[in-house]
């Protein structure tokens, strides 16, 4: 089931700048702040200092899949920005995907899963 959207506009990513709170990792950078939307808006940030455009949208598309696969445990109502370092450059899948669940504890915006 699909809980999120794409955060597209400029003043949107400008408002979590802003107003949200951020946490990084080795990798990635991630920027929270509530919405009253009652679902996720996730934008995906990858700065030329990282490489060229193929290197950019390989790891976007890495961000995307690891949110994507694990949407159900974030909390619904939030926009995130992800911003992929420099030192994202060669990770493999794996080393994203634990990088955004770090981030995603450290903001506390995952569910508690009962086991």
């Amino acid at each position: 089931m699909k809980y999120s959207e794409s955060l597209k506009k400029n003043r949107d990513f400008q408002l979590v700048y802003k107003q949200g709170t951020s946490f990084a990792n080795r990798f990635l950078v991630m920027y929270v702040k509530k919405n009253q939307l009652g679902r996720n808006r996730i934008g995906i940030s990858v700065s030329k200092k990282v490489g060229n455009s193929v290197v950019r949208h390989h790891l976007a598309r890495l961000i995307r899949e690891s949110y994507r696969l694990h949407e159900e445990e974030f909390q619904c109502g939030m926009d995130v920005v992800v911003i992929a370092r420099v030192n994202a450059k060669n990770c493999t899948y794996f080393e994203i995907e634990g990088a955004l669940l770090h981030l995603g504890k450290l903001h506390h915006i995952l569910k508690e899963t009962e086991k």
